[in-house]
């Protein structure tokens, strides 16, 4: 059994290193037995999914419930505030931020609050990727 790290990384003996971020079971299975035809005549490979942890984002500041939020499926910034169980009174809801790094570089996106509530700007209302950090002042 092989786990993929975190960065979507693993290190197969005689194969080396391979990337799975992005590759369907089949591809990724494809992909071990050309490298290990190097050295294995005809190798079978079998590629299974024996668990899933998607990927984590985080929701801070004025949320009645922050911290680290597991996201097996896709969430978008209202599903996230939602999980952390909305927006504290004192929040200013209009100043939201979502931190993404993308490239090594800190990006950040606004997202007001209450303008999404209403219906308006829904296109602010982005897929959240994993690592995505919500601040709520």
């Amino acid at each position: 059994d092989i786990m993929v790290r975190p960065d979507g990384g693993l290190n197969f003996p005689l194969a080396g290193e391979i990337s799975a971020t992005g590759k369907t079971v089949e591809q990724l299975q494809k992909e071990l037995a050309t490298k290990l035809s190097k050295y294995v005549p005809d190798p079978v490979v079998t590629v299974a999914v024996k668990q899933s942890a998607g990927y984590k984002i985080y929701v801070v500041g004025k949320v009645n419930r922050p911290g680290e939020f597991p996201a097996n499926r896709t969430m978008d910034v209202m599903q996230a505030l939602s999980m952390a169980g909305g927006p504290t009174p004192y929040a200013s809801v209009n100043k939201i931020k979502v931190l993404r790094r993308v490239n090594g570089e800190l990006k950040s996106f606004p997202f007001k609050y209450s303008r999404v509530e209403k219906g308006e700007d829904l296109e602010q209302n982005i897929v959240l990727q994993g690592g995505d950090v919500i601040v709520v002042p």
